[in-house]
């Protein structure tokens, strides 16, 4: 340990000079640079904290009932959320800003960084999301008493090829760790193949599978026909979605489309592209429904969530451009179907899991988009059994928000 803090930190010092030459000519530094260094004002926190980090946006998103829950159930304990990245704090202070007591950047993983974090924050235990393993933070967190746990663990098949080979290494401190709770019986082997002691390794699940059905009662003309959503659209997504609706169109009679853009600025754009399909349309803030429309553009806010129960599948938006997806399992909860497009970086362990049955498809192509929802349409056995993998998913997945509170409950303890 002492070889690798050493080694890091003059690594770190030997090439900032040249970093902050190369970033000055840019005009850009690393977001939060001084608070990776342990360069900040120290927040008056007290002695019961627990410090959630997530390194970006999909982790951040994957913690989030987690952190509303702990603060339910811890509410004499102060919430500390770091990240790793810009966008990371952006979603951290979109999400979190009433409810965590402090948001900031994770530090440089070299000794005086760390110990200056450590100082400043005082935490009395560490969950740290998904695959950020750092030696230096854990070796601290050790030596000063302090429970530090990676949960939704998860490693990914080529970056379990890297980590095995570096095995002795990793065994060195990922034995630091008071427990690695992972999504799944593969990725638990797969930390234990790296150098994770089997004592402290178990499976919990997926956070991300924590989410409730809402209560609907949606009345917009359904009937028996078909209704396609597509939900949170972005530029350029509105077309590929329109394109491939009016091909099916013209075989499957009974389909409607609920067309919902992601930003309510563009309902006028997309008004237009949904005027040129010469199809009879409407807004819902017009209160127009399906009784008398192919298309209803969803221009009201909040009722997507709920609008994914009436649908028979769903495409999922932002993935067709480099936005990298949105949540697919508002969709999957009500056991529908869920197609995206190639981008799906924010939700990528999601769809691993959801495209190993068929229960999600991830499509490179608007041909494949058309394709896919064509064998929805045409093959009732097929679309049965989609939608029977969507259940048998989510009872399998879910209970891991509840192993965490209780692994803390069991440390901590709670107000009653």
């Amino acid at each position: 340990m002492f070889i690798y803090g050493f080694l890091s930190t003059l690594f770190f010092l030997i090439s900032l000079p040249f970093y902050a030459l190369v970033r000055a000519c840019r005009g850009k530094f690393i977001p939060g640079w001084k608070e990776k260094m342990g360069d900040f004002k120290s927040p008056e926190l007290g002695d019961k904290v627990i410090m959630f980090h997530g390194v970006s946006v999909g982790e951040v998103i994957a913690l989030e009932n987690l952190i509303k829950k702990t603060k339910e159930s811890f509410p004499d304990y102060k919430i500390v959320i770091t990240t790793g990245t810009s966008t990371g704090q952006e979603i951290a202070h979109k999400k979190f800003d009433g409810i965590a007591d402090y948001i900031t950047y994770f530090p440089f993983d070299i000794t005086f960084s760390v110990i200056l974090f450590l100082k400043k924050i005082k935490p009395s235990a560490v969950l740290i999301a998904e695959t950020e393993l750092w030696p230096t933070f854990s070796y601290y967190c050790k030596k000063n008493g302090i429970p530090l746990y990676v949960i939704n663990g998860r490693i990914s098949d080529s970056t379990f090829k890297s980590y095995r080979l570096m095995k002795y290494f990793f065994k060195q401190f990922l034995k630091n760790y008071t427990q690695i709770l992972t999504q799944s019986e593969e990725d638990n082997e797969k930390f234990i193949a790296i150098g994770a002691p089997s004592e402290i390794t178990h499976v919990m699940k997926n956070l991300k599978f924590d989410v409730k059905r809402l209560d609907c009662d949606i009345n917009i003309g359904k009937g028996n026909n078909r209704v396609i959503i597509a939900g949170s659209t972005h530029k350029g997504e509105d077309e590929i979605v329109l394109n491939s609706f009016v091909k099916l169109k013209k075989e499957f009679h009974d389909i409607k489309l609920l067309l919902a853009p992601r930003h309510l600025k563009r309902v006028e754009q997309v008004s237009e592209l949904v005027e040129k399909t010469g199809l009879a349309w409407g807004l819902r803030s017009d209160k127009k429904d399906f009784s008398d429309n192919d298309i209803v553009i969803l221009d009201t806010m909040g009722e997507l969530s709920k609008m994914y129960s009436i649908c028979d599948f769903a495409f999922i938006g932002g993935s067709f451009n480099k936005t990298g997806g949105h949540n697919p399992l508002e969709a999957i909860v009500y056991n529908k179907p869920a197609i995206s497009g190639p981008s799906i970086h924010n939700f990528r362990d999601i769809y691993w899991i959801l495209t190993r049955s068929k229960a999600g498809k991830v499509v490179k192509t608007p041909d494949e988009l058309t394709s896919y929802m064509h064998d929805l349409l045409s093959d009732k056995d097929f679309y049965n059994e989609s939608c029977n993998d969507c259940k048998t998913i989510f009872s399998s997945q879910q209970g891991a928000l509840e192993n965490v509170v209780n692994i803390l409950k069991g440390l901590l303890t709670p107000v009653k």
